[in-house]
């Protein structure tokens, strides 16, 4: 199943952008309609953070999520096949200053997870820089190459795999290459702290504050949003972050969540909502996916 849905990828790759774009948003009425545990995962994440909504609109809202995140799907045929140029016009890179006005320090490009990611970071490779990132290793084994190969095809760049902790990544950023770094993600009550995400307890690594301690790095954030119709994406880089890290793990946490509840409040259909970022609880505080989960 996974090959045949990498080879319609490849297929739909070779159709003009705009075309694209609505394939992927058919994809994505689909999805809403047939992926059921998914979807009650979006529409918890949804609740959670957006309580004020009524039940129809958190539903526009999930069918619009599902729709972004189809159409960046198959538009990763461009990402992973595409040539330079095809990824250049697709994707356009604005506030490139904030980071190569650093030239003094390591940088940490944080990157929160919008379904624009991958566009954003293969994007920038594109610009002439190494640049290493962070990635989960797939179970199967042709997707871990494709995501390899599509991640890596403009630059000599590394990915270092999430279950190998963080010491290849302070290795490359005290060797001057920067790193694309994804951190809004529940990995579990282990080197996490919980901070508040949309007011709601939400377990958040601490990894950005100790990498960027250990390495001396300055944090540049860097979000890509999808753009409407076939008009592809936009990476916008922003201003350095000052007195980063505090020394105050707890507060850089929620600095890191505020940061990211503001650009998701600006774009609130591309987030990943897929995640089940509040499955990690505080003592004694049941998991709402369960929850929801006995209420379906």
């Amino acid at each position: 199943m996974m090959r045949l849905g990498l080879a319609l990828i490849w297929l739909l790759h070779f159709l003009p952008p705009a075309a694209l774009a609505r394939v992927g948003a058919c994809l994505g009425a689909v999805l809403f309609a047939l992926a059921r545990a998914r979807r009650e995962v979006v529409l918890t994440n949804l609740r959670l953070c957006f309580p004020a909504l009524d039940e129809s609109q958190r539903h526009d809202l999930a069918r619009a999520h599902f729709r972004a995140f189809a159409r960046s799907l198959v538009e990763h045929g461009i990402l992973w096949w595409g040539t330079k140029s095809d990824v250049e016009a697709l994707v356009r890179v604005e506030g490139l200053e904030h980071w190569r006005g650093i030239s003094d320090r390591p940088v940490i490009l944080l990157a929160p997870h919008f379904i624009g990611l991958d566009a954003g970071g293969i994007r920038i490779t594109c610009e002439g820089h190494r640049v290493n990132s962070v990635y989960s290793r797939q179970k199967s084994a042709a997707a871990d190459a494709i995501f390899i190969h599509g991640r890596t095809r403009f630059g000599q760049t590394t990915l270092f795999a999430r279950q190998d902790g963080i010491r290849p990544m302070i290795k490359s950023l005290k060797s001057g290459e920067p790193v694309y770094y994804l951190p809004d993600m529940d990995l579990g009550a282990r080197d996490s702290v919980f901070a508040p995400f949309f007011g709601v307890p939400a377990a958040t690594i601490t990894g950005l504050s100790r990498i960027a301690a250990l390495a001396g790095a300055v944090i540049v954030p860097c979000v890509t949003r999808q753009l409407p119709g076939g008009a592809g994406y936009v990476v916008t880089f922003y201003p350095a972050w000052p007195d980063f890290p505090s020394g105050d793990i707890t507060a850089d946490a929620r600095r890191l969540n505020a940061f990211i509840e503001a650009r998701v409040r600006e774009m609130p259909e591309q987030y990943y909502w897929l995640h089940k970022r509040f499955k990690t609880r505080p003592a004694g505080e049941a998991s709402p996916y369960e929850t929801a989960r006995g209420e379906a």
